[in-house]
């Protein structure tokens, strides 16, 4: 239990105002979490019968572990019930999209004009010969053109598949090659703290020998304008602009691609989960009720990057199933300053502030007294999800933040796992420090590591879904097996790859992970592949990277390294490392700490670096 003290030591706790709770979608948590517990199939049939469907399922759900298929037999398009039944309602003209950038240039998009828009950019990509199966590569930051891109797709029934501009050369290399992307839609540029950071470049340098990739559509934002390669490469507005204004779904198949999202694995490569049409829908429509208790006449800012499942569930799907509206914005929150980032929940009169500890830190350093200049009194609440929320930036944030007219509830869940699977709830108590209780629809055991076997309260353990969901991941791209290992350590049940206990109120709260994968400000990265990487460099003899426990970032990375002949352990080659991981890997690849070595790194009798040894020794130091 010592690994858990620390958290069974945390006893504050808030509860949601009167007001909240009485207005609050889940009235009766008790009463809902039974019905589903009783009948699963017939809760999530309920929520499903509520959207548009061209043909209804024959069976709701059809569970052969390990592979689980959602309403089997049921024909849709997600864009159907994300587009389509508003605007032949009075949220035709409602504003479905509000996108901001840096600068605080503010682009509004209603719900007639963002179909208008999805089916000019599906006729596009059905131009050039993208149809039903069909991978599309996009590499597009916080922009109106990457909603309008993955919509796009799922208009005509090709799959999507999103790398986060921060990514590397090699990370996005392995995404084109992997999925065989037919075309690649990028920007040139993004922007972050007023910087402009070029794009463009890089994903030339992963598609070089990408023979897959037939056409390149370029979002041209920075002046000069980009030259373009006219043979294989098209201006994003040029080609779009004068297309046709309809074009009919393709009715797929419920278990049919509707993305493939990328997320660290143990073993190195990244692996491509692949969510569903039907499945992903249903589970999406219902948990942003459930969850964060959102409304059709809601302003929904989400501060989190659309490449990222935290974008996917709640910018681009999620908000708009349920007619609400949401806001978006590219860079950094605090800048050009703070005040910007409070002035625009204030003029937009934002009810709900979708955000992540790292985010919810930041505003915590900037402190209280700027909070008071702004009128925050349409916020209700603010919800947190990509990591662990620290008790004492949860306490911050209600306190100065919402103060008594609002909440700040937690959440968790992962890429696999496209919406929540745990969280607090405006029915009940929330508990600063545990993440909550598990939504109606989903059924949790903490199982031993080494048995399997369930354990006991205030035990840690391993984190399992004893049912499948309509959100969970359906497979992992060209590799069944991979997929299949989720499901080994307790047979028929889904593992979560996280460590977690539960108290005596039923409080789950989640540790970190089991393997070798860090979650550095919410992004997860894998060990293996950070040495992967790091071996490539021309200085380097070998190298071992660990994890390491760290209050602001959740963890942070340490790489000990030995250096070839010729190359001298300097500031400098720490410098030119960490520059090099981020450039092939990913941005938020960083390393806080690099330890050089004269002699060989320790290893196992098998001959393998021995990791826990040098983590144990960090550990002591």
């Amino acid at each position: 239990m010592s690994e858990i003290a620390s958290f069974l030591s945390e006893t504050r706790r808030v509860s949601p105002p009167f007001f909240l709770r009485r207005n609050a979608l889940i009235q009766d948590y008790e009463a809902d979490y039974r019905f589903a517990l009783t009948n699963p199939e017939g809760f999530w049939a309920e929520i499903a019968e509520k959207l548009l469907w061209e043909k209804k399922w024959d069976k709701v759900l059809d569970f052969q572990p390990p592979k689980h298929n959602w309403f089997v037999g049921g024909k849709t398009n997600i864009t159907l019930n994300a587009l389509d039944r508003h605007i032949v309602s009075y949220r035709r003209n409602k504003v479905a999209l509000l996108a901001v950038s840096e600068t605080g240039k503010e682009t509004l998009v209603t719900y007639d004009r963002l179909l208008r828009r999805v089916c000019q950019t599906a006729n596009a990509l059905r131009s050039i010969g993208v149809g039903k199966g069909d991978r599309v590569l996009i590499c597009l930051p916080n922009t109106p053109e990457a909603v309008y891109a993955m919509l796009a797709c799922a208009r005509i029934g090709a799959i999507h598949v999103f790398a986060q501009t921060a990514l590397g050369v090699q990370s996005l290399r392995h995404r084109v090659h992997d999925t065989e992307a037919k075309v690649v839609i990028c920007a040139d540029v993004t922007y972050r703290h007023g910087k402009r950071i070029p794009l463009k470049g890089i994903v030339d340098d992963a598609i070089a020998n990408a023979e897959s990739v037939e056409k390149i559509i370029v979002l041209c934002r920075d002046q000069p304008r980009l030259a373009l390669d006219s043979e294989r490469e098209i201006d994003f507005h040029e080609f779009i602009d004068g297309q046709p204004q309809w074009i009919n779904p393709e009715l797929v198949d419920a278990n049919h691609p509707l993305f493939i999202l990328y997320t660290s694995g143990t073993s190195g490569a990244p692996k491509g989960v692949v969510h569903v049409h039907g499945g992903y829908m249903v589970g999406t429509y219902y948990m942003a009720q459930a969850m964060y208790d959102l409304k059709e006449y809601d302003i929904f800012f989400n501060t989190e990057d659309i490449g990222r499942i935290l974008g996917h569930t709640f910018i681009t799907y999620g908000p708009l199933l349920n007619g609400a509206t949401v806001m978006m914005r590219e860079g950094a929150i605090d800048h050009p300053n703070i005040q910007a980032f409070w002035k625009l929940i204030e003029r937009h009169g934002v009810n709900i502030l979708f955000s992540s500890p790292l985010t919810l830190q930041t505003l915590m350093k900037h402190g209280a007294e700027v909070i008071k200049k702004f009128d925050l009194s349409t916020l209700r609440l603010i919800t947190s999800s990509g990591g662990y929320l620290d008790a004492d930036v949860h306490e911050w944030v209600q306190k100065h933040v919402m103060e008594k007219r609002g909440c700040v509830l937690d959440s968790w869940w992962q890429t696999e796992i496209a919406a929540p699977v745990l969280g607090d709830f405006l029915a009940a108590d929330v508990k600063l420090g545990k993440v909550g209780k598990p939504m109606p629809g989903v059924v949790l055991d903490i199982v031993s590591l080494e048995e399997g076997k369930t354990v006991p309260p205030n035990t840690s353990g391993l984190l399992v879904l004893r049912q499948p969901l309509p959100h969970l991941m359906h497979t992992i791209w060209n590799n069944e097996e991979r997929y299949a290992k989720y499901w080994k350590h307790v047979p028929g049940c889904f593992n979560t790859g996280d460590m977690a206990f539960y108290d005596e109120e039923g409080y789950y709260c989640v540790i970190g992970r089991i393997d070798d994968v860090v979650k550095v400000s919410g992004q997860r990265l894998a060990l293996t592949e950070i040495e992967k990487v790091l071996q490539t460099h021309q200085a380097i003899e070998e190298v071992a990277v660990i994890g390491l426990p760290d209050k602001e970032l959740g963890e942070k990375i340490k790489a000990f390294v030995v250096l070839k002949a010729g190359h001298k352990p300097t500031d400098a080659m720490r410098s030119i490392l960490r520059d090099y991981l981020r450039r092939e890997l990913h941005a938020n690849a960083t390393i806080s700490e690099i330890e050089f070595r004269t002699t060989p790194l320790p290893r196992t009798q098998g001959g393998a670096i021995a990791h826990s040894l040098l983590k144990a020794e960090a550990l002591r130091s």
